[in-house]
């Protein structure tokens, strides 16, 4: 099958949702379909063979966060040709909502087209503002997915219809076995123990203050306690937030590399998603079970989905660094329920490994094309901008 997807956001910069893209059309190539994948780059970013660049992304505030979207003449020009010249069986679009490649897509495309919905949120200004145009484009897709209960909710209520829950993914085998990165390690020799973080250091939903707020009050009571962290965003920054005395204590990686994130959850007592909201699955949970890492998150209903109601990982108060300071207080005092969580852990997440969900997603395209006279074709009308 020859499947077009599209990437809302910039494959410059890792994302959940740019990494979902990544491993399912790794995953679907790998089981011998042809994938092409177009999304926002620089010019000169390096990237993958089957990516195709969509022109350069803009910093763009949604969702509580910072989107790099790309959405104009060049970026509309540049989505045409790459479906002139794919000739796809299938358009998989990705977040088609979001005012960027995506939505230029299903509009300049007619055929059967597939749509995964991402987002978790309780209102949003700009679907709001931008409803009845999204509507003319949004009618035009055969098949929706949702990655959890939270994005299918979102898309109910926020833009209608319904979808089949196909979760996130996750290529477990890339994580279950890893050396510790160099001076790092399950008690970092230091006899205290270490907690870890991955996320974009500089985004407040992402809960890193919430972390660096447990870890003051923890660790002058634990003398060779340490915290890393790894994730775009500024080092000092994060560290002017740390007590002066504990700075020495904490390593700020800054964004590492898929081998690094690899060794970075196997180089943690604890790995803590200290999330406050926005979260419909949690990626970097998945990745930490399947590294064997015991899991400490903040109780949002996505979270405790994937940790199963706290039986593959413990659940702190959302927001509460003395709840979180206390939760990874009593894992680290007990190895022996590190263990038990881990060991759950490992089997719970092997129903997210992209073995399975790929071939759920592959029969949302056969049922999509299935019902639909001919492939994905350009419509003559054009792309309204």
């Amino acid at each position: 099958m020859r499947v077009g997807m599209v990437c809302p956001y910039t494959w410059d910069v890792p994302g959940g949702v740019m990494a979902h893209v990544r491993d399912l059309a790794e995953a679907l190539i790998a089981d011998g379909h042809h994938v092409s994948v177009l999304a926002p780059a620089s010019d000169d970013a390096p990237l993958p063979y089957y990516v195709t660049s969509a022109g350069r992304a803009v910093p763009v505030p949604y969702n509580g966060s910072v989107a790099r979207l790309a959405f104009g003449f060049l970026s509309a020009g540049r989505t045409r040709k790459w479906l002139r010249e794919g000739r796809f069986d299938v358009l998989h679009v990705h977040e088609p909502a979001v005012p960027s490649v995506g939505l230029l897509a299903v509009w300049a495309a007619s055929g059967p087209i597939v749509a995964t919905f991402h987002a978790s949120y309780q209102r949003s200004r700009v679907v709001a503002v931008t409803a009845p145009v999204l509507h003319t484009a949004l009618e035009k897709i055969s098949g929706r997915i949702a990655v959890s209960d939270a994005a299918r909710k979102t898309l109910v209520e926020h833009i209608g219809g319904d979808a089949v829950l196909i979760p996130n993914g996750v290529t477990v085998s890339r994580y279950t076995d890893a050396e510790p990165l160099p001076g790092w390690g399950p008690d970092g020799g230091s006899g205290g123990g270490v907690i870890g973080f991955l996320g974009r250091m500089d985004e407040p939903r992402k809960g890193l203050p919430v972390l660096l707020e447990a870890f003051a009050r923890l660790a002058p009571e634990r003398p060779g306690l340490r915290l890393l962290v790894a994730g775009p965003g500024d080092a000092d920054e994060v560290l002017s937030k740390v007590p002066a005395a504990l700075r020495d204590r904490v390593g700020v990686l800054g964004m590492v590399s898929e081998e690094d994130k690899a060794r970075a959850y196997h180089s943690v007592d604890v790995f803590c998603a200290p999330n406050t909201h926005g979260e419909s699955f949690g990626i970097v949970l998945a990745e930490a079970m399947a590294a064997g890492a015991t899991v400490l998150a903040s109780d949002i209903p996505a979270f405790r989905k994937v940790l199963g109601e706290g039986q593959a990982g413990a659940l702190f108060t959302t927001g509460d660094a003395a709840s979180l300071a206390r939760e990874a207080a009593s894992l680290l005092d007990d190895p022996e329920r590190r263990a038990k969580l881990s060991d759950e852990a490992r089997v719970a997440v092997r129903k997210y490994d992209w073995s399975t969900v790929a071939r759920d997603v592959v029969r949302v395209y056969e049922t999509v094309a299935a019902t639909t006279t001919g492939g994905v074709e350009e419509e003559s009308r054009g792309v309204v901008l």
